[in-house]
């Protein structure tokens, strides 16, 4: 989500269901989506109640939410996960989701209460405000895109929604008005959705992982272009409103979404572990005595890599926490989450001495990751050599047609980002890092992805120099 005025960006997890347990648990399956807030909408036949709060999701225990919400009087939940990484740290409530039309809100400080809305939105992506002429943005309260999409729907409905704004999202509506939960996916699919059924009943969650964790079904993905109606009874029906047109994040796959995810059809495992093997046909440097990762996302990636190139593959580090430092608010809290975080297995460390080791990392946005790990090699641990490999083509740099890449689609990478990549070679990168550094080519990548059926012309590569996904 990108407010309106330009100060956040976000990734973000979002679940519909149709109890509060099966919400909870849920949305908790996808903590690792967002941990800076957690938000549940209650829907029941005349009433929209939310509460949303700061931090992870059991920061607010069920037993106390069933206090808040009484079952009896809903049928259906949604629930958000939010990872927002620029500014607005004073503001994490006011930006967090549900957000909402109408309602008695009560602020107490730790947590809101929205009491009686008219209606409410979760969202996963991101929209530029210039898709929302015609909309008085006097009535927001947050200025986040979010909240125009809600102000959209009320004022046109879900199917000029998407048929007037391209992307990227995938949203979930409730509507005083209206019997159904209604979800979007946009017509470029660039954020993940899926259909699942969960004791008889149809839901929504941003990755099939949310239902296979808890006893649930996957069915299908959320098709781009459709808007799916979910009945307070458990039922649901489709309609397609635009033709899709594909540009799906290759990220979701490199690093948001959960190891052992399936996102649109293909298993997230299998894309890092093809990854990896195509980095062991474009670098494999003879002097490597070990093969570790950054943990954890890159760790199939890099078992793969040392299989490939027939070196010992060793974990080296550990983490304290499983929180990513990239989902913290500020550059500070994303140093401190690395440092506090990150750090060498004891045992390892005198067996990796005087050694060459090459470890495997999803991608060097910024560099604070590759830092703390040069850091841990090189002056704790006195290896000899440390390789920084990346799976990922450089990311931020500027693409042929002279504009400056990131992302403006929903993950926290904006074009005046402080990418580590922008106007330096590979030479000059591994100098500011102080290691040998090197990446996955961008052909490398997209042969993997075309050895799993993924066609290149079918993700968004904006960020690492393609082209922008609502060209034409």
């Amino acid at each position: 989500m990108l407010s309106l005025s330009g100060e956040i960006s976000h990734n973000c997890g979002l679940v519909v269901a149709h109890t509060l347990h099966d919400v909870y648990s849920m949305i908790k399956s996808l903590q690792h989506r967002g941990r800076e807030a957690t938000g549940i909408a209650a829907i029941g036949n005349d009433r929209i109640d939310v509460i949303k709060w700061k931090g992870p999701v059991d920061r607010f225990d069920l037993v106390d939410l069933y206090k808040m919400f009484l079952s009896p009087n809903y049928h259906t939940y949604m629930a958000h996960v939010r990872y927002a990484t620029r500014g607005r740290k004073d503001q994490i409530l006011e930006d967090a989701h549900p957000h909402t039309i109408g309602g008695i809100i009560e602020n107490r400080g730790s947590h809101t209460i929205i009491s009686d809305c008219e209606m409410a939105i979760v969202h996963n992506g991101q929209t530029d405000e210039n898709y929302f002429a015609g909309i008085d943005k006097s009535l927001f309260s947050t200025g986040c895109d979010s909240e125009a999409l809600l102000y959209f729907f009320r004022d046109k409905g879900e199917h000029e929604l998407l048929r007037s704004i391209p992307g990227s999202y995938t949203l979930g509506i409730a509507d005083k008005r209206r019997k159904d939960v209604i979800v979007l996916r946009d017509k470029t699919g660039i954020k993940p959705g899926v259909l699942g059924l969960k004791d008889g009943k149809f839901g929504v969650s941003s990755e099939d992982i949310a239902f296979r964790e808890n006893r649930g079904e996957f069915i299908e993905d959320l098709k781009p272009g459709h808007v799916y109606y979910l009945s307070s009874k458990g039922n649901y029906r489709s309609e397609k409103v635009v033709d899709e047109q594909l540009a799906q994040c290759f990220f979701e796959w490199n690093w948001f979404a959960h190891h052992e995810s399936i996102v649109n059809g293909v298993s997230v495992r299998r894309v890092r572990e093809t990854e990896g093997e195509m980095l062991a046909q474009e670098f494999n440097p003879e002097d490597v005595d070990y093969v570790t990762y950054l943990p954890r996302a890159p760790e199939a990636a890099a078992r793969r890599y040392a299989e490939k190139i027939k070196k010992p593959f060793i974990p080296v580090f550990y983490k304290m926490r499983s929180e990513r430092a990239f989902q913290g608010s500020t550059d500070d809290d994303r140093k401190d989450s690395i440092e506090q975080n990150l750090h060498l297995i004891p045992r390892i460390i005198p067996m990796i001495k005087g050694k060459v080791i090459l470890s495997i990392d999803d991608s060097t946005v910024r560099g604070n990751n590759s830092k703390r790990e040069r850091e841990l090699f090189y002056e704790v641990a006195k290896v000899k050599k440390a390789y920084h490999v990346n799976y990922t083509p450089p990311i931020g740099d500027v693409g042929k047609d002279g504009v400056p890449r990131g992302c403006t689609f929903g993950v926290d990478m904006p074009p005046d980002d402080n990418f580590i990549a922008r106007g330096r070679t590979l030479e000059q990168i591994s100098r500011e890092m102080k290691m040998p550094v090197f990446y996955l080519s961008m052909n490398g990548m997209l042969s993997a992805y075309e050895k799993l059926g993924i066609l290149g012309g079918n993700l968004c590569t904006y960020c690492i120099g393609g082209e922008h996904p609502f060209k034409g």
